[in-house]
Parts: structure tokens; C-alpha cells; sequence
């Protein structure tokens, strides 16, 4: 079980929130595929973001977008111009009301989406990846994780034969339901074909109840009124 399933989905319900928040009806079909589409384009868009995670929730007439970033000045712009700008951009492909929300991660180690990214880009940037794997190894270990792991696969150095390279830090358990795993898996486009790299980041155990509603409000600094962007932390709201 623990090798063969997404630790994310895995965990969905008990100690990890989903990212697309909304009853679809007979919409579902046509909500699943705009989702996908709206994510595409912002992963796109937002490339040298740093961008995590991208919640959206839905009500009859709005379509709420959560962008979780590392780096929000480069999403937010001077004044909030490049954000507004990116919300006329959606309004017009999708033709719905967008609201866009800015969320910060704090700790971009301990995120295996950003991890993870970041070592394709080095890899595609010629980097050896066994070093580009080690450093990444070490600060998410320096940030508080309590184990991580990387597997990186393909036609490692140019060589003829795809093979796999895994490295292994702490403890990451992937049976235990309670345990706080972070998943992610990037590819990195070299001259002799695409390598797949895998990192799993375990952030402690959770005991007792979670918040798992993947909303978040304006308690953070800097909160703007009249629509503008805000950085944000989540609230306790349990759906």
C-alpha cells in the first residue's frame, strides 16, 4: 500500500485537505476539466513563482482561486498590478468572477513541490543531479523535517540504460495515516530525455483534530480591502 499509493490521496480526510473545494452536480464534469485547465495555466504563468499549491473553491457565481507561493511579490506586482492583471486574464478565458487570494510558504524546504521543482530546474540547468539531490537533502533536514526522500530516474549522466537513484534522509513512514507527508513528483527535460524525480518530505505525526477545509482569511499583514490581493494564513473552519 505504501509504495503504490499517492501518499496525498491517501491521507485526503485525515490529515490532508483537498485542493479543489466544491460540489459540482451535473457540472462536475465541466468544473474537473476547467480546474485543470486553470492550474495548467498558472503553473505556466507563474513558472519562476515558486508556486506549491493552488486550492480553488467554488460558490454559485464565484470562483475563488488560492495561489500558494514562496515568492508572492513576484505574483503580486507592484501596487497588485500583476495580479489584477492576471485576474482579467482568467475572467476572459473562463467568463466567471475570479477572486485571487495570495498565500505565502513559509518554509519552502518543507515543501516537496517546491523541493522538487527546484531540482529539475537544476538538473536541467547541468547541474549533477547527485549534488543538486544532496543539497536539497540537507536544507530540507536543516528546516525541521523529520526524514526525506528522492528518487531520480532515467538516463542518469547520459548513460545508455535509464536506471533509479534513490536518497534517503530520517524517516518517512508511509503506512502511518497520522504522519504528515508531503508528495511530489517533477520532470527535468535534458538532452537525452526526461528524468522523473520523486520527493517525499515527512513533517512530523498529527494527533487530534485537524483543520482540513483548505480555506484561508486575512489575518496576515498587509490585508488590502476593495478586491485587492492579500497574503494570507488559513482559518479554522471546518466543512
Amino acid at each position: 500500500m505504501g509504495q503504490k499509493v499517492n501518499p496525498i490521496s491517501n491521507r485526503l480526510g485525515i490529515v490532508r485537505g483537498w485542493d479543489s473545494n466544491w460540489f459540482g452536480g451535473k457540472n462536475f464534469g465541466d468544473n474537473l476539466v476547467e480546474d485543470m485547465k486553470i492550474r495548467k495555466y498558472l503553473n505556466e504563468r507563474l513558472a519562476k513563482a515558486n508556486v506549491s499549491r493552488i486550492v480553488i473553491e467554488r460558490t454559485l457565481k464565484l470562483v475563488t482561486i488560492t495561489i500558494c507561493t514562496a515568492r508572492p511579490g513576484l505574483v503580486i506586482g507592484k501596487g497588485g498590478q500583476d495580479v489584477d492583471k492576471l485576474k482579467e486574464e482568467l475572467k476572459k478565458l473562463y467568463d466567471k468572477e475570479i477572486q485571487i487570494n495570495i498565500f505565502e510558504v513559509k518554509k519552502p524546504e518543507l515543501d516537496a513541490s517546491i523541493v522538487a521543482n527546484n531540482i529539475a530546474r537544476q538538473v536541467e540547468g547541468k547541474i549533477a543531479y547527485r549534488r543538486a539531490i544532496k543539497m536539497a537533502v540537507a536544507n530540507t533536514m536543516r528546516a525541521g523535517a523529520e526524514g526525506v526522500k528522492v528518487q531520480i530516474t532515467g538516463r542518469l549522466n547520459g548513460a545508455e540504460m535509464a536506471r533509479k537513484e534513490m536518497y534517503k534522509e530520517g524517516r518517512t513512514p508511509l503506512h502511518t495515516f497520522r504522519a504528515d507527508i508531503d508528495y511530489c513528483q517533477a520532470e527535468a527535460l535534458t538532452k537525452v530525455g526526461l528524468l522523473g524525480i520523486k520527493v517525499w518530505i515527512c513533517r512530523g505525526e498529527v494527533y487530534g483534530k485537524r483543520d482540513l477545509a483548505p480555506n484561508f482569511t486575512q489575518e496576515k499583514q498587509g490585508g488590502r480591502s476593495n478586491g485587492k490581493p492579500r497574503v494570507n494564513r488559513k482559518r479554522n473552519n471546518n466543512r
